[in-house]
């Protein structure tokens, strides 16, 4: 919740939301995924990722399983500034050290994974 309310002001500029900008970065990196390739991604639901992206799909064909950036989608990447300095400023650190405390964290969640036998 404290990086949803650091990254706000500029999301709210774009119109979008934190987990949407996730899904949107995970298209911007590689566009036409299918929803569970998106969440496997993001470490997230399938059901969760269905309701983020319910804005972003097709309105015109709601069943399309694929998602696949528009060309708003497209524009709105030339004008999303990176959000890591946001957090980096208001965290005083380093991308160094940001980037270990990510990669323990994300040992964790394989660990506890592991240990519920879901992962």
């Amino acid at each position: 919740m404290a990086i949803n309310r650091a990254y706000k002001p500029i999301l709210d500029e774009l119109g979008i939301t934190y987990p949407q900008y996730l899904v949107l970065c995970v298209l911007w990196d590689k566009n036409k995924q299918t929803i569970g390739a998106i969440a496997e991604c993001l470490a997230l639901q399938s059901s969760t990722i269905t309701s983020l992206v319910k804005r972003l799909r097709n309105p015109t064909d709601e069943r399309e399983v694929q998602v696949r950036l528009s060309d708003n989608g497209r524009r709105l990447q030339a004008k999303t500034p990176c959000l890591s300095p946001t957090l980096l400023s208001r965290f005083s650190t380093t991308t160094d050290k940001l980037i270990a405390l990510n990669e323990q964290v994300q040992a964790l969640r394989d660990a506890l994974l592991r240990s519920s036998g879901t992962g």
